[in-house]
């Protein structure tokens, strides 16, 4: 009879099921670990030292296999251009350098035979050809930075360069500890890892996630189908090892879907998601059937704020480096924001590096089709003719493609006809944000059917996008949506309105807009948006849709001079209150103080006079819009422009993550309701969803207007296509994730709602209580601290609801719970975490209870009273001394096991016991008297290991470096420990006198002089009983230690702890 499994480890269930898998994809002889790595040129990698990431041993042979007939010479330039430092060059610029030479090769400039200058390329990867490089998987790799030593738990290496990292969890832990924990401290203590970095990937398991070297955790994606869009999406650690990591997989991943894109003042590394990468690929296959399907490439659809204007550069890229042939991609809008908008992507992505490759002209575009660009831009206007004149012939190339950006909305009428007449040769590929709806069937015809699908659901529960929500703030002085009829509907939707469409916006439906643009109407809402903007709980910027330019104009001067009379309130109850909510006050007003707000509107001849006769001012407007860079303001979540008023300009195809709430007062309908509704949906940090606030009474009919074309199938929308949802069903999550959290803490004995109807010091006590439960293991302090945490942010995404504060207690509850625990981390910040809580409160709840009246005091190892401390801990709550003696010894066992790498035993004694109560707990017999008891033993078996080296007469790295030499298992006599104690002194002051220079690690001489004297020293001083072996391995291991912990020129971890 087999034994029950038991081990549930992270190297159990995670890491060995891992390294098994790269088994089968690269093969079981290309698996190594190395978490004993011994060093040298026989050692198990090759390294000479552990700060070396690219395995020279595996890369040269590598290149001269790949390079046949390249002299010697040439190959080890290109060795010596690969693994040069670039400290200097910051992480992603080193990392985009060195892509460069990955992707095209390594320039060697050299002289012939007769001496003339020529440049070899240096091929270092074989992308077409997978098999023909060496790949290899390592776990637990020892890496060295400038002060810190880690240990990736898997780097996979292709020709001995590392293009992938993996860092693991155990399955009951949070994936994200993985990258907050780990992944950015990796980038600042080992950056050079990271220099030849593809992607990087966190899994525990069950879940797992891929990301760059630039992506913070938002940004981070799960990869859930190998091989196509029709497979049921799965988050396993296989499916992304399957479908990023098998050999020809991972090669095109890196070749072809990775971008370095220019933005918001840096640099950005992109990697294809998961979706974009399939979609791509099924548009390549359509792409390689090009005869067969007579050049209908299809329809790709993605949904807006997927990444659809990088899959556009993906499919191009990939096709213009891997398909032979003079191939054009003609990129085509119908606006010219747009046209803008998309070449900008294209150069701030690397794509085009050409200039005036934007037509002006019918004749200039002709002109570009006809030289040799690869990419150019143009406005579908451009193909316009007078009526019953044919469009004349621009091109007969076969090599040109087409893709029209949102061709949903022009490309099906007779300017789609006339750019088939211009090019009737060259193929056409439509993407879009949105789907085709009724009355769109002529698209389909002209570019094929749909090549790839991601809609709405897919994208949100992918992460790719945020979900949206309504909720309807229609004014009651305003009849509802049905009474704009639909002319006027067809007449707003072309959005931007030219001078002649506004007249005759105001002439010809004089009733409907005199409804929407009367001046109690807007007055109204202006009052509303001022309250609900400062009412909400997430604070990210927002923007204004108004019916038209003028109503643009009037909305700012109304918004403003409600939020100067908000302001002066705010002033004056500031001015009333003190304490906590005094300082709570001053952050609204300093917030408010700071606020700017901006119209954005495209400009018109005769403007000021027309604006004048309104008796607006567009000059002071205009002035802005010309003098300053709006954009970038409105894009940069730390520039206090927080309120854009617009019209019709940045509601399509303008990108602001931190853009969370749009203020909508414009009748809308189909594509350009929904292009601008998602002007909300992108990821940003902690956002939790974006809000759309209806005051026109829009969305009734988005269910209408999605009713046929709205699914790959062509059937009617169904649930999972509609982009928008009501806010009641967040009231509704709300409520869930309360009952969630409220349930979690009732399995410990902890009732909400008695310490709810609490008051004073019992409030207090109960609260404190109730901590002490929760920190019954480490797993459900963590399991609670992130149901509340979802409680919380689904709180602050509901307000201002009114209906928020039916549960307000209740979220405050969970808030100052989490706090309390928080707050016996040694050295914890809690005041991020306070600022939330007390945003929470307001004079509607007896805020006495919920003030942590007993400070939680820090436990200092150095000063504690053990007698006092059990006095505490046998009155009080056992598990809250215990959580906080344990995190004291934490916080001081990694430190001394920094000093000295010897006391590792002392840190898994250490964890063991941590891992023995949690297991009693699990198991449902649990003994916190014992487990306290054990802390308080180790505490003193830490303090007695603390003081040895006075007892040995010992500084600090003296003794570390006598640990070394003398441990373990060397039996040596009173004699022979004190000449190993005259070798470690004699050593350090030999090294730090004269060996240890700025920066020589770094220099291969420094190197191997530190690596003499060290092997000099011990054989002059140890004592006859070291064999030639242990002598050996002592230098092995000495030279370690100090190329870990001594930086140069005075510089060492034992000078940092004082």
């Amino acid at each position: 009879m087999s034994l029950p499994f038991t081990d549930y480890s992270e190297d159990a269930l995670v890491e060995q099921p891992a390294i098994a898998l790269f088994g089968e994809l690269w093969g079981n002889a290309n698996t190594v670990n190395c978490l004993h790595e011994s060093f040298g040129p026989g050692g198990t990698l090759g390294r000479e030292a552990d700060s070396e990431v690219v395995l020279v041993s595996r890369l040269r042979p590598a290149l001269m296999r790949l390079n046949p007939g390249v002299p010697a010479g040439t190959i080890d330039a290109a060795v010596e251009e690969l693994v040069r430092d670039r400290t200097s060059m910051g992480l992603v610029n080193a990392n985009r350098d060195i892509y460069k030479l990955l992707k095209d090769g390594v320039r060697v400039e050299a002289r012939n035979q007769w001496g003339e200058p020529t440049v070899d390329t240096v091929c270092v990867i074989d992308w077409d050809n997978p098999d023909n490089n060496d790949f290899l998987l390592v776990s637990q790799l020892w890496v060295t930075g400038d002060i810190y030593t880690r240990r990736p738990d898997l780097v996979g290496f292709v020709n001995g360069l590392p293009l992938v990292v993996f860092e693991l969890k155990a399955v009951h832990k949070r994936l994200e500890d993985a990258y907050s924990g780990n992944i950015r401290d990796y980038k600042t203590s080992i950056p050079q890892l990271f220099w030849y970095n593809g992607f990087i990937i966190v899994s525990n398991g069950a879940d797992s996630r891929i990301g760059t070297i630039t992506s913070s955790w938002e940004h981070f994606s799960e990869w859930k189908k190998v091989d196509s869009e029709d497979e049921q999406g799965i988050t396993s650690l296989e499916t992304i090892i399957r479908g990023t990591c098998g050999k020809s997989r991972l090669l095109d991943l890196i070749e072809n879907y990775v971008l370095f894109v220019e933005a918001g003042g840096g640099t950005i590394k992109v990697l294809a998601m998961n979706h974009q990468y399939l979609g791509v690929e099924n548009a390549i296959r359509a792409f390689q059937g090009i005869k067969e399907n007579q050049g209908k490439l299809g329809v790709f659809w993605h949904t807006q704020g997927s990444g659809k204007s990088y899959s556009m550069i993906f499919f191009s890229q990939k096709i213009l480096r891997k398909h032979p042939g003079n191939w054009t991609f003609a990129v085509v809008t119908d606006r010219q924001e747009l046209d803008e908008q998309i070449y900008k992507n294209f150069v701030n992505a690397g794509a085009v590096i050409e200039q005036d490759v934007q037509a002006t002209s019918g004749e200039h575009l002709k002109r570009l089709l006809r030289e040799n660009h690869r990419n150019v831009f143009t406005l579908i206007h451009k193909f316009h003719t007078e009526k019953g004149v044919r469009y004349p012939k621009l091109s007969d190339r076969s090599d040109i493609i087409v893709m029209v950006d949102e061709a949903h909305r022009t490309q099906y009428d007779i300017l789609a006809m006339n750019m088939r007449n211009a090019l009737p040769n060259a193929a056409f590929i439509a993407f879009t944000g949105t789907p085709l709806m009724a009355g769109e069937e002529r698209t389909r015809e002209v570019f094929g059917d749909y090549v790839s699908v991601y809609n709405f659901a897919q994208s949100v529960e992918d992460s790719a996008t945020v979900p949206l929500y309504y909720e309807n703030r229609i004014p009651r002085l305003q009849l509802t949506n049905e009474a704009l009829n639909d002319d006027l509907n067809e007449l707003l939707d072309s959005a931007a309105l030219d001078e002649e469409q506004e007249k005759k916006l105001e002439r010809e439906f004089a009733r409907q807009y005199h409804l929407i643009t009367r001046d109690d109407r807007l007055e109204a809402i202006a009052e509303d948006i001022v309250a609900h903007f400062m009412g909400r709980g997430d604070m990210g910027k927002a923007m204004v849709v108004s019916v038209d330019k003028a109503t643009a104009v009037r909305m700012y001067d109304k918004v403003g001079k409600y939020w100067r009379q908000y302001l002066d309130e705010l002033r004056a109850e500031y001015r009333r209150s003190s304490g906590q909510k005094r300082d709570t006050l001053a952050e609204r007003v300093k917030f408010m103080e700071e606020t700017d707000m901006a119209v954005v509107v495209s400009s018109a001849q005769n403007e000021v006079e027309d604006f004048a006769a309104k008796g607006l001012d567009i000059l002071t407007h205009r002035k802005r819009m010309i003098n300053e860079q709006l954009d970038t303001k409105f894009k940069n979540p730390d520039d206090p422009l927080r309120i854009v008023f617009v019209c019709a300009m940045w509601i399509t195809g303008f990108d602001v993550p931190c853009l969370s709430t749009i203020y909508l007062d414009k009748p809308m309908k189909n594509h350009t309701l929904m292009q601008t509704i998602a002007r909300a949906n992108r990821v940003f940090k902690d956002k939790t969803n974006g809000l759309i606030v209806d005051y026109i009474g829009i969305f009734r009919d988005l269910q209408r207007a999605l009713a046929i074309y709205g699914t790959a199938q062509g059937g009617a929308a169904g649930e999972g296509d509609m982009p928008i949802k009501d806010k009641d069903e967040l009231v509704t999550a709300l409520g869930t994730a309360l009952d969630e959290a409220e349930e979690y803490c009732r399995r410990f004995n902890v009732d909400p709602a008695v310490i709810l109807a609490s008051q004073g010091g019992e409030c207090a006590a109960l609260i404190a209580d109730a901590a002490d439960s929760l920190l019954e293991t480490e797993e459900s302090k963590k399991e609670y601290t992130s149901l509340a945490s979802d409680a919380i942010k689904l709180y602050k995404a509901i307000l201002p609801d009114p209906r928020a504060s039916g549960f307000q207690a209740r979220v405050t509850l969970l808030a100052v719970l989490v706090a309390r625990i928080r707050a016996l981390t040694p050295q914890a910040d809690i005041s991020q975490v306070m600022e939330g809580v007390n945003a929470l409160l307001d004079d509607s709840i007896a805020t006495d209870g919920y003030r942590i009246s007993d400070p939680v005091s820090v436990v200092d190892l150095s000063q504690v009273d053990f007698e006092a401390l059990r006095k505490k801990f046998d009155a009080g709550r056992k598990r809250t001394i215990a959580e906080q003696l344990k995190g004291a010894i934490n916080t001081k066992l990694q430190k001394m096991v920094r000093l000295n790498k010897s006391r590792t035993d002392f840190a898994d004694k250490f964890q063991k016991l941590i891992d023995d109560y949690n297991a009693a707990c699990i198991a449902g017999n649990p003994d916190i008297d014992d487990f306290f008891g054990k802390l308080v033993k180790f505490t003193k078996e830490l303090d007695a290991e603390e003081r040895r080296g006075i007892a040995e007469q010992l500084s600090e790295e003296e003794l570390a470096m006598f640990d070394i030499l003398a441990k373990p298992d060397i039996n040596l006599d009173e004699k022979e420990k004190n000449q190993v104690k005259q070798v470690a002194r004699d050593l350090l002051e030999t090294l730090k006198t004269g060996k240890l220079v700025l920066d020589w690690r770094k220099r291969q001489q420094s190197r191997a002089q530190v690596r003499q004297a060290i092997d000099i020293k011990l054989d002059a001083g140890l004592p006859r009983c070291y064999t030639k072996e242990i002598y050996k391995q002592k230098c092995d291991d000495v030279f370690r230690h100090v190329y870990d912990s001594y930086y140069g020129a005075g510089q060492s971890i034992y000078s940092q702890a004082g």
